[in-house]
């Protein structure tokens, strides 16, 4: 088994404007962090990964630099980080940023040089170019945000292009320079005694230079009655033109040797997306790259049928080897698991309980790294009872009423049930609501009670922990009856099933029985 702290290690995702706010502003902050950094020690993780928390106008909450090396005065100050990370070393967690490193805010330093003509030191650092001779788009390009993913300067007189919102313009990696400065960027923190990054849609980087057309797949193939067909990006093949192109893997290589310069080896971690992930997964974390990725398979923002769910495994045995994967079932960019898969399998809400406790136990049987998103230890509901006058998240506001957006999965974690907005904060009212189906499921309460959700996630991380064959075996998947997910874990001569039952009655495999929306792993056996 490799050394590397990161193989097989659980990793708990904090939204920091929604974990705990320390000075009743209403929105999360650092200090807020570390004050309840021993409960998350506590449930057994090897590491937290913390969502951007650098200076930025939050015109995407964070997901929008201005600064890459200051803590927005919103969470606190860069003494604050300094106790986070000491604390957080102290109890035996290692520490991964947020890098939202293939675009910034409109407002960096950076774009501000970058705008002003077409001949100053910046002026090739951001992807700039000519109008078609009708004064139009260079080409068919959209943002996932909705509208053109080019926005006209009338300083410059040229458009230039963002993937996100029009503040959120991409940076120009084929310009070594850029790639020197956002290393240099990088190399800020990691001197600190950062354990790795989280590198944000790291597969937007790199587009086509030479600006053509993206393929179009119409409305049906773009997810039928799916509401997000409402957005039109979704009718185009992106990954044909606007990203994932070749050429990126020359940052990432350069971003992977400042990481292995450290006498302990950085953690590099991609997110993903795209038409084929496990493909994407597969290059993205070739030798001299990014050590694992996690894409969408497992955040399907409708959930999941069991046979969907076997389908990712298969493409995960038939694509990759080893510790090439992250897993993630939640994260602040899509609805809660438990609402998710409850929808998806057409059950009753009484079922949520089951169905969230058996897509942690899925997702802990699995080999390589984990993430529990903030709240999943819970077991919480996606807040999906927001009104239009709660949302913050431009995505939602933008495509209102048929898609809420992501603040669904981000209202605040509660901590206490008897205290103003469940513990979270002291303010008159909290930068999003807090759910009231969570005052029942807050941390105080469960952490006091030994039968309690959290108590069983705590369990699950500690057997995962404890087991040679969970934390470094192999995995393969088995032909299993409808309804139910089966695979077997491998390490040496040990042989261990997984079994899972997402359908509502007993269901059996192998002369096993298993109740409905329940799971069985067998005694590891001898193979």
């Amino acid at each position: 088994m490799s050394q590397n702290w990161w193989d097989g290690a659980v990793i708990y995702q904090i939204y920091p404007r929604s974990f705990r706010d320390s000075n009743a502003d209403g929105i999360g902050d650092l200090p807020g962090i570390t004050d309840k950094l021993t409960s998350i020690a506590d449930l057994g993780v090897d590491c937290i990964w913390l969502s951007p928390f650098f200076k930025s106008p939050f015109k995407d909450f964070g997901y929008d630099v201005s600064d890459y090396r200051a803590v927005d005065p919103v969470f606190g100050t860069d003494e604050d980080f300094d106790m986070l990370l000491d604390k957080a070393h102290s109890l035996g967690l290692k520490v991964i940023l947020d890098q939202v490193l293939c675009h910034c805010s409109a407002e960096h330093k950076w774009f501000e040089e970058s705008r002003q003509d077409r001949t100053n030191p910046k002026a090739d650092w951001f992807v700039w170019s000519d109008p078609k001779p009708d004064g139009t788009e260079p080409n068919n390009w959209l943002s996932f945000f909705g509208g053109r993913a080019w926005t006209w300067d009338a300083q410059r007189r040229q458009y230039y292009f963002h993937n996100f919102l029009t503040s959120q313009p991409n940076l120009n990696h084929q310009n070594p320079e850029v790639r020197a400065a956002v290393i240099a960027e990088c190399q800020y923190w990691l001197d600190k005694g950062v354990d790795g990054f989280r590198l944000d849609a790291i597969h937007t980087l790199a587009f086509d230079p030479e600006f053509r057309d993206n393929d179009p797949r119409g409305a049906e193939e773009a997810g039928g009655d799916d509401s997000r067909v409402a957005q039109p990006f979704g009718m185009q093949y992106i990954q044909s033109r606007q990203i994932d192109q070749p050429w990126g893997e020359v940052f990432l290589k350069e971003l992977r040797t400042l990481g292995d310069s450290y006498d302990e080896p950085r953690f590099l971690m991609g997110e993903l997306g795209g038409e084929d992930g496990m493909a994407m997964i597969d290059r993205f974390t070739q030798p001299g790259l990014l050590h694992s990725c996690y894409n969408f398979d497992l955040l399907a923002w409708d959930g999941q049928t069991a046979e969907e769910l076997e389908g990712v495994l298969r493409r995960v045995t038939d694509n990759l080897d080893g510790h090439q994967i992250t897993f993630a079932t939640s994260n602040h960019d899509v609805p809660r698991i438990s609402s998710r898969q409850v929808k998806r399998l057409d059950l009753q809400p009484r079922d949520t309980d089951r169905v969230a406790m058996m897509m942690i136990e899925l997702e802990l049987a699995l080999h390589g790294s984990v993430c529990i998103y903030q709240g999943e230890e819970l077991g919480l509901e996606d807040a999906d009872r927001l009104t239009f006058e709660d949302l913050q998240d431009p995505w939602g506001i933008e495509f209102w009423p048929t898609f809420k957006g992501r603040d669904t999965c981000r209202t605040p974690i509660p901590w206490n049930a008897n205290e103003p907005h469940a513990g979270f904060s002291l303010a008159e009212k909290p930068w999003l609501p807090v759910d009231e189906r969570h005052l029942s499921r807050s941390m105080d309460q469960q952490m006091a009670d030994p039968t309690s959700f959290r108590a069983q996630v705590k369990r699950r991380i500690a057997q995962r922990k404890a087991g040679e064959i969970l934390m470094g075996g192999d995995l393969e998947v088995l032909d299993s009856p409808e309804d139910m997910v089966v695979f077997k874990r491998k390490s040496g001569n040990k042989i261990q099933d997984m079994i899972f039952n997402f359908g509502t009655k007993t269901a059996s495999f192998d002369g096993i029985d298993v109740e409905g929306l329940s799971s069985i792993f067998t005694s590891p056996v001898p193979e």
